[in-house]
């Protein structure tokens, strides 16, 4: 909670004589004077235990002396030791209320942390009619107020809540928190404290993964290759697992010539290759500053990184906020700014998460109506990018304690957390619970596959780029594993896709897929063949439609064609054929006529993309050539396609 930073400022001025030229105390006793000011020597020397005997000790003998029980109350909270505060605060406001208006702030503050919702909101009305010292204490004053009437309504209105540990797989007698999940629900990495005799503080944080099997998460193995003698901590893992981001703190001054941080904490990534990764590397300075970044969370576009950054205050509190950057089209990270809209706060945001469907954002913070301490909420994306008001999860998913270490998976049907509560292994423990329905995200599936050279069966590396048909922007961005070809691209329900896969020195693949009306979590698996750029390869255009019955391309044509150019100026000696074929619907003639229209269309568009006429050639085939049954609607509808072949 930390009283220091936010209502105690004015207090310890007047003790220290920086608001006054000579301190004036409570009481005359200079022997009580002189012990008072040695506590306060202990303290600024953050001798927290020496400063609590102390205090302890001089408001038994003078129970009037009022600063006395109100930096005992200080220390008390510095030690998290918060409930025994509330008697020397009481103390202090029973011997003189207008000593320290304050001292009522600082009592609901208290009362909040220990659930006692009803004293809270007393003592904090009894501060509301006092002048305020700043903005800030303003803002808190009124925020406490509102928590209150906002956490007693939620406790008479609880929230569905059935909280499961995720078992001796990943949980230990260590503490184990800040979890992240693939969109298959089939790898866990997480953050787990580890005894470190080596470590001046005696511990650790290195990141531990489990693979889920047989209905559960098989035993825990550490991540040899990333983890280090200093600390790793709050990842975040792409939605197909290739990608890692984490947070890593300097301890010793140094971090090798690899991992060198700009300040304290700094965010880094590594990729998968095969099963290994390779060398974590800083984010740079457009994220990174010369305060600490932590806890990010990396979108299922592959586009943008979110990420708290934070700088610490007096005596442990700190002051952080929600911010994001954008991985602009020559792959550099745009200057980090903080999220619009109304999430952060002039208090602490933490553990942010941004869903796959990349417009659901769950977050920690202690500056929005809630249970006290660090509640969660979820906040929607409005169409102008900015976040809405945000939704605090309820009761009792929040409590007056610290609620943070939030994920969700890509379907929104359950979310995961960290927690010390009774029945667990030993400190905190990963659980898991269904989500309500009124708090889960968009619903969203993936894309899983493997791609190969279709000749060799060699597994490839490939760049993956899902594009909304409707609007031909790329809406994910990814690439298979360099080592075995593995591949899964995440996206929302609710429209049409199209799945473009290339390589330098191949022909490019495509698919399309229409989810406008998805009902659950389906993936799709995919082999992706590719066909390396020689005389006689061919390929099907499954991104290029035409009007019924016309030679009329539709405009989500051209996001596939474009590509094509993209491939012929890359390879300006080939020669092109673009074939047009039919279903057997209609006359042998007419067919015929319309394959070879729609052939001269994408001919015809080709070239005012920039690639010479005599480069390309159109044929038309109509019905002769069917690969499918015109038996069907499902075949036929593949019999009306568009080829592209490599003719010299």
């Amino acid at each position: 909670m930390k009283f220091f930073p936010l209502i105690a400022i004015a207090l310890f001025l007047s003790f220290y004589g920086c608001a006054q030229p000579k301190p004036t105390y409570s009481i005359k006793d200079k022997r009580a004077i002189k012990a008072y000011e040695e506590a306060l020597q202990f303290y600024d020397a953050r001798s927290y235990e020496e400063a609590q005997a102390q205090l302890e000790k001089l408001v038994k003998d003078n129970p009037d002396f009022i600063e006395a029980h109100y930096m005992l109350a200080q220390v008390y909270d510095d030690r998290n030791q918060t409930a025994k505060a509330i008697t020397p605060l009481k103390a202090a406001l029973a011997i003189n209320p207008e000593f320290f208006p304050a001292g009522w702030m600082m009592l609901a503050e208290c009362y909040m942390a220990g659930g006692s919702y009803a004293e809270a909101e007393q003592a904090i009305s009894k501060f509301m009619p006092y002048p305020k010292e700043n903005a800030k204490q303003e803002k808190r004053a009124q925020l406490i107020l509102s928590s209150c009437i906002f956490a007693k309504e939620a406790i008479q209105h609880p929230v569905a809540f059935n909280p499961v540990n995720m078992g001796e797989g990943v949980n230990t007698e260590a503490a184990e928190y800040y979890p992240c999940i693939t969109a298959d629900f089939q790898t866990l990495l997480f953050t787990r404290m580890v005894k470190d005799a080596t470590n001046r503080q005696g511990y650790q944080e290195d990141f531990f993964i489990s693979q889920y099997k047989d209905g559960k998460w098989q035993q825990s193995s550490p991540v040899v290759a990333i983890n280090s003698p200093q600390n790793e901590g709050a990842p975040t893992l792409s939605a197909d697992g290739q990608t890692l981001i984490f947070t890593a703190c300097e301890v010793d001054g140094t971090w090798g010539k690899d991992r060198t941080g700009i300040a304290s904490c700094d965010l880094f990534y590594t990729m998968k290759s095969g099963n290994d990764w390779t060398p974590a590397q800083n984010l740079g300075t457009m994220v990174n500053t010369g305060v600490w970044e932590s806890q990010p969370s990396f979108s299922a576009d592959g586009k943008t990184l979110y990420f708290v950054r934070g700088r610490y205050l007096a005596h442990g509190a700190q002051e952080q906020d929600i911010y994001y950057s954008v991985l602009n089209a020559d792959h550099k990270w745009s200057k980090a700014e903080k999220i619009p809209g109304k999430v952060n706060t002039i208090f602490e945001e933490s553990s942010v998460m941004i869903h796959p469907d990349g417009r659901t954002l769950y977050f920690s913070s202690d500056g929005h109506s809630g249970m006290g301490g660090m509640d969660i909420y979820m906040s929607r994306m409005l169409p102008d990018g900015s976040w809405d008001k945000p939704i605090n999860l309820g009761y009792p998913i929040n409590t007056a304690g610290r609620e943070d270490s939030f994920q969700v998976t890509a379907d929104g049907t359950y979310a995961l957390f960290a927690s010390d509560r009774e029945g667990g292994f030993g400190k905190a423990d990963l659980y898991s619970f269904e989500l309500a329905e009124s708090i889960r995200p968009k619903q969203v599936t993936y894309v899983k596959g493997v791609v190969s050279d279709k000749l060799s069966y060699k597994k490839l590396e490939a760049h993956l780029e899902l594009i909304d048909l409707e609007t031909g922007k790329v809406v994910v961005e990814s690439y298979s594993n360099p080592g075995n070809g593995e591949f899964l691209v995440c996206l929302p329900s609710g429209k049409d896709y199209a799945l473009n896969v290339s390589r330098s020195g191949y022909i490019f693949h495509s698919e399309n897929f229409s989810l406008k009306n998805y009902t659950g979590i389906k993936p799709y698996q995919l082999d992706i063949k590719l066909q390396k750029l020689r005389p006689g390869s061919s390929i099907i255009l499954n991104n290029v439609f035409f009007e019924t019955n016309s030679f009329d391309l539709k405009p989500e044509s051209k996001v596939e064609l474009d590509k094509l150019a993209e491939l012929m100026k890359l390879n300006p000696t080939m020669k092109f054929e673009l074939g047009g074929h039919t279903d057997n619907v209609g006359a042998d003639e007419s067919n015929l006529t319309l394959s070879q229209n729609r052939a001269n269309s994408v001919v015809k568009y080709l070239v005012s993309k920039g690639i010479p006429s005599d480069k390309l050639v159109a044929v038309g085939y109509g019905e002769s050539k069917p690969i499918d049954t015109n038996d069907t609607e499902e075949g036929r509808k593949k019999n009306r396609r568009t080829e592209f072949k490599i003719l010299e």
